[in-house]
Formats: C-alpha cells, sequence, structure tokens
C-alpha cells in the first residue's frame, strides 16, 4: 500500500544506499583490521575498533584517497629534489678533490726533491683539512634535508587532521 506523498518512493532507493554503503563500511574495516594483524603488539593495541571504524568511514567518499595521493605526489617531488640536491653536492665534492689531486701532482712535478717531504707534509694537511670541510658540508646537508622530510610529515598531519582523518594530529613524537 503506497503512502500518500510518496514517501515509500523516497525511502526504497535510500536503503540500497545505504546498505551498500554500509557494506563497503564493512569491507574497509575488515581490511583495516587485516593490516592491523600484521603490525607488532604495541602499535595494534594503539588501534582501537573505534579508530579503525573512524578511519573505514573517513574513505568512505575517496576524499581522503584523494588527499593521500596528492600528500604523495608532494612528498615524493620533495624527495627527488632533495636527492638531487644531495647529488649535486656530492658532485662539486669530487670535482674539488680532484682539482685538489691535480694541483698537487703538478705541485710535486715541479717540487725540487729535497722539498718534497715538505711539500707532501703541506698536501696531506691541505687534504685533511678539505676532507673535513665536505664532510662539515654533508653534515649540514643531510640535517637539512632531516628538517625539511619533517616539516612535510608536519603538513600531511595537518592536512590530514583538517579533512577530519581520525587519529591524525601534528606531532614530533615519533610514537
Amino acid at each position: 500500500m503506497a503512502r500518500p506523498g510518496g514517501l515509500e518512493a523516497e525511502r526504497e532507493p535510500s536503503q540500497p544506499v545505504l546498505s551498500r554503503q554500509q557494506e563497503r563500511h564493512r569491507r574497509l574495516l575488515a581490511e583495516l583490521q587485516a593490516l592491523v594483524k600484521a603490525l607488532p603488539s604495541p602499535c595494534q593495541q594503539r588501534l582501537s575498533y573505534t579508530t579503525l571504524s573512524d578511519l573505514a568511514l573517513a574513505l568512505l567518499d575517496g576524499t581522503v584517497f584523494e588527499i593521500v595521493q596528492g600528500l604523495l605526489e608532494i612528498q615524493h617531488l620533495t624527495e627527488k629534489n632533495l636527492y638531487s640536491q644531495r647529488r649535486q653536492l656530492h658532485s662539486e665534492h669530487r670535482g674539488l678533490k680532484q682539482e685538489l689531486f691535480h694541483r698537487h701532482k703538478e705541485a710535486q712535478q715541479c717540487c725540487r726533491p729535497h722539498n718534497l717531504p715538505l711539500l707532501r707534509a703541506a698536501q696531506q694537511r691541505e687534504m685533511e683539512a678539505m676532507e673535513q670541510q665536505i664532510r662539515e658540508e654533508q653534515r649540514m646537508m643531510d640535517e637539512k634535508i632531516v628538517l625539511e622530510l619533517d616539516q612535510k610529515v608536519i603538513d600531511q598531519q595537518s592536512t590530514l587532521e583538517k579533512a577530519g582523518v581520525c587519529g591524525f594530529y601534528i606531532t614530533t613524537n615519533p610514537q
């Protein structure tokens, strides 16, 4: 028996949509639970059923997937750029070493035999100083890279928190 105003017609389509969403939610929740089972026990304990259910709800409409894909692309570009910068610094250092080696070789060829031990000692000190400078520049570059990657993590946490994804907030705690 049909109700006046077409109320039954409105309910029927929404019921299948709701059950499809519920089924998808159950499937996503089951997949998340399976992923959690693969984690070490202390991590498993930190992810409650409620948290996993809320994550599954956040995944239902696909927006989170798009956000994560965008964040992943940004991360990959950043990593490529940082790797390129590090490689360029390494290449510059190699060039400096080669240049110094050639200068030392030329100086040794022009040096009088009785001055050769003094020249070699001075060249050894110069080479050690350059090696120390290179190590320091490399350390500074590595620190810069780590800080930049840490900032990307904070940006990702912030973006996912603003998107309403449960369990995401800005933290520098590695746990």
